[in-house]
Formats: C-alpha cells, sequence, structure tokens
C-alpha cells in the first residue's frame, strides 16, 4: 500500500524539500519513502518499539534526513506548531480514542496552505466483510481483534473534523487490492480503505 499512498501525495504536493511530518510513523516505511523523495522528516509515534525498528531501518538504510520521536501529536503542537509544510497520519485513527483531537492537532502542525493526508477505513458493512472477518478471520493476516467496527471513520466524519480544524478536503481517493493482484490500486471506491488530502486554511 506504501507506494500507492506515496504516489497519492506526490500527486498533490511538493515533497522534495519539504519539511514533513510523519504521525504515528510505526516501523518508518512511510517516513523513509518520503525521504527518498527528498523531504525533511520528522516522525512520531508511542510505541517504543515500532521506533526502535525505525531507527534500525535508519541506520541500515543511511538515511539521515529522518528523525524520529516518542512523543504525541498533542504533545508536538506546544513545540511546533506551523512548522511543518506536509503532515501525515496514515491508518492510525481508526486506532485512537479521540481521532479528533489527532486531526486537530495535525491540523496545527501544518503550515497555513500546508498540505495534510490521512488515510483510514471507512466504517461499512464492506469494510467489516474485508478488514474484520476477512483479513483478521478467514484469512489470518492480521492478529485477531487489530480493529474495532466502531472506531471505523466515515468519508463525512473525518471532513467535519478536519473542517472544525480549519482544513480544506481538496481530493478522497479509495485504495483497494484487486483479486488476483499483490498490488494496492488508487480509486474512485472508498467504501474500505482511503486516503484523503487536505489543504490548512490562512484563518481557521
Amino acid at each position: 500500500m506504501n507506494p500507492v499512498r506515496v504516489g497519492f501525495m506526490k500527486e498533490r504536493a511538493s515533497i522534495d524539500g519539504a519539511r514533513c511530518l510523519d504521525v504515528g510513523c510505526g516501523a518508518g516505511i512511510l517516513c523513509e519513502a518520503l525521504a527518498r523523495e527528498g523531504a525533511e522528516v520528522h516522525g512520531i509515534d508511542l510505541a517504543p518499539d515500532s521506533l526502535a525498528v525505525a531507527r534500525l531501518h535508519q541506520r541500515e538504510s543511511g538515511l539521515d534526513r529522518i528523525g524520529y520521536r516518542q512523543v504525541s501529536v498533542e504533545e508536538l503542537v506546544a513545540e511546533e506548531a506551523g512548522r511543518y509544510d506536509i503532515v501525515t497520519c496514515l491508518e492510525m485513527l481508526e486506532h485512537v480514542p479521540d481521532p479528533a483531537s489527532v486531526i486537530a492537532a495535525c491540523a496545527r502542525l501544518v503550515r497555513p496552505g500546508g498540505d495534510v493526508f490521512f488515510s483510514t477505513i471507512n466504517r461499512s458493512a464492506r469494510a467489516f466483510a474485508l478488514a474484520i472477518l476477512g483479513a483478521e478471520y478467514l484469512l489470518g493476516l492480521l492478529p485477531r481483534g487489530t480493529h474495532d467496527f466502531k472506531r471505523f471513520i466515515r468519508p463525512s466524519e473525518l471532513d467535519g473534523w478536519a473542517r472544525a480544524a480549519g482544513l480544506s478536503l481538496t481530493d478522497i481517493a479509495g485504495l483497494s487490492l484487486p483479486p488476483g493482484s499483490d498490488e494496492f490500486h488508487v480509486g474512485s471506491n472508498v467504501d474500505v480503505n482511503y486516503i484523503a488530502h487536505f489543504r490548512r486554511l490562512a484563518s481557521p
């Protein structure tokens, strides 16, 4: 999924030379991809084990344009509000108790006119069938209990929280894995996984 998401971003934002923040960076897969595109990248996460893996990958890859920190996005706002050209928060919102708070913090961390990308899972019957029943119970691709259907987020909910935080939706697309394919594709169907691009307004 990562190459498709990066491609979506490259078509909508200037990554080369940008100061980027990846919220919920995990093991740093997206951070490394953005650094290879020429960005100065900062990744934050609350899981020390994930950050340890990210730092190990960084040493192995030799990418020196990445910095990792164990800090919450809300805490970071006090230090770095408006300092980033691009903020990303991918496949994280469906795992946090207060997604609106994370979205508001992301909006405050990006500069006016800057770009914010969120990806998450729609709260739909199809998402329940594929992301939970299929991936967790039938195919065993994910541990059971990875996802909570009640925390899946409809695009209208994401847009509402983002607008309240001073972000304007510019584009949204679905991310899907066609039967028989090992590569994700970008399309118009947002029933399951989707990615959205927002810009910060000059005045929230």
